[in-house]
């Protein structure tokens, strides 16, 4: 590992990263590392890492290289590695301004979800296409200390179970996974959303991240939220032929999403850049050590 390690730190309504550039793919960034990293005390402090590779370079992102010159290779908190954050696609595309790989406008981002539409507009706020969101069948239970609630099971290229509650407080600390039952509709982990209404098309909601804990916001996991409102209020777009958009207030601040009549979803945020600097490599060796 070289001596010096270029990051930079960015959030995204306060869902924080720790940003590491590598164009070739260079890096062998091991979980012991991405753990050492997002280390709140000991290391830089995230939520997650933004691994940038060019997707030519990684064997996960070649297939898509010609529809998207960069791969974002992200990795929870804890290591392990995941399909898609929301929140992480607008801070990748910030700091792709940033080192000037892109300009205001339109382009596109390699995720293991699949590519990822981005629009930087000249307020700062960034929109990403985010997809269609799949419902799977049947009933899903989520608990917290003697209380349950039904939830909807809601995958926007990662899993999420959204519960709707009289009160945010009811979903404790949310420092470990809420049990969610039938475990078979999660083999690999779940985020759970906790969510309650605020006016008309606006709630609130806080949420456990699988691999990261509760988090102070999750971008796929407001648009779970959103499309599981939307079923709830029977404004799905598909049938009503009518865009449905809900305002998602995290505990970092606000989103807004945006699901159309043909299925694909949309999510407006900020996305900011806060430092940089230069990470030891030794310090990063002895850490994994």
């Amino acid at each position: 590992m070289s001596t010096r390690i270029a990051f930079l730190k960015g959030h995204g309504t306060e869902n924080d990263f720790v940003i590491v550039p590598d164009p070739e793919n260079a890096l062998d960034l091991t979980p012991a590392a991405v753990t050492a990293l997002c280390d709140r005390r000991a290391g830089v402090g995230g939520d997650g890492v933004l691994h940038v590779v060019r997707s030519a370079a990684h064997p996960e992102a070649r297939a898509m290289a010609a529809e998207a010159e960069w791969f974002m290779d992200y990795r929870n908190a804890d290591g392990s590695v995941a399909e898609m954050c929301g929140n992480g696609v607008r801070v990748f595309a910030r700091y792709l301004q940033h080192a000037g790989h892109v300009a205001e406008g339109d382009f596109a981002i390699a995720t293991r979800a699949g590519v990822r539409q981005v629009h930087l507009a000249k307020d700062g706020d960034v929109t990403v296409g985010m997809g269609r969101a799949r419902l799977p069948e049947g009933e899903v239970t989520v608990t917290v200390g003697e209380r349950s609630w039904p939830a909807r099971n809601v995958n926007m290229g990662n899993p999420h179970a959204v519960a709707f509650v009289e009160d945010l407080g009811h979903a404790g600390r949310l420092f470990d996974p809420p049990p969610v039952s039938p475990a078979a509709a999660y083999p690999d982990g779940v985020n759970v959303e906790f969510v309650v209404d605020r006016g008309p098309r606006h709630v609130a909601m806080r949420v456990h991240e699988r691999g990261s804990g509760e988090t102070r916001s999750c971008g796929t996991g407001t648009c779970a939220v959103a499309v599981a409102a939307a079923r709830r209020d029977g404004v799905d777009p598909a049938v009503t032929g009518t865009p449905a958009t809900y305002t998602v207030d995290v505990p970092g601040g606000r989103l807004v999403i945006t699901e159309r009549p043909d299925g694909e979803i949309e999510m407006t945020g900020p996305a900011v850049i806060v430092a940089e600097g230069e990470i030891d490599g030794e310090w990063l060796e002895n850490a994994v050590s």
